[in-house]
């Protein structure tokens, strides 16, 4: 190995940048995937932004806002309850909501109605 470094120090390093930037995607594709595969349908939580309940429930980002009468944020992703608090409606009003559009946008989706 001394006489690999000796002779190409610039490829080597370059080979082991290119190493630990795979090994860093690969050790994260492998947390997100265990970490969604348990994460899948969880029930809708006040502390919930609308991304992460789409994602959970697995329905388009997009359509779920939609259908929830609200309008994506720019900006940091706020939960359901601070957009709840934001327009001046109970919490409990919005997870009905998400839970009623995650509903009808998987029935539809499956050819069924609501």
């Amino acid at each position: 190995m001394k006489a690999v470094w000796r002779r190409h120090p610039v490829l080597l390093s370059a080979f082991a940048l290119a190493l630990a930037v795979t090994l860093f995607f690969a050790l994260r594709l492998a947390v997100q995937a265990a970490y969604w595969a348990g994460h899948r349908d969880e029930a809708v939580q006040p502390w919930m932004t609308p991304g992460y309940v789409a994602h959970s429930w697995q329905v388009p980002p997009d359509e779920l806002f939609a259908r929830m009468g609200i309008a994506p944020g720019a900006g940091r992703p706020r939960s359901l309850l601070e957009i709840a608090a934001a327009e001046g409606i109970p919490v409990a009003e919005l997870v009905a909501r998400a839970e009623a559009a995650v509903a009808a946008i998987r029935a539809e989706s499956a050819g069924t109605a609501p």
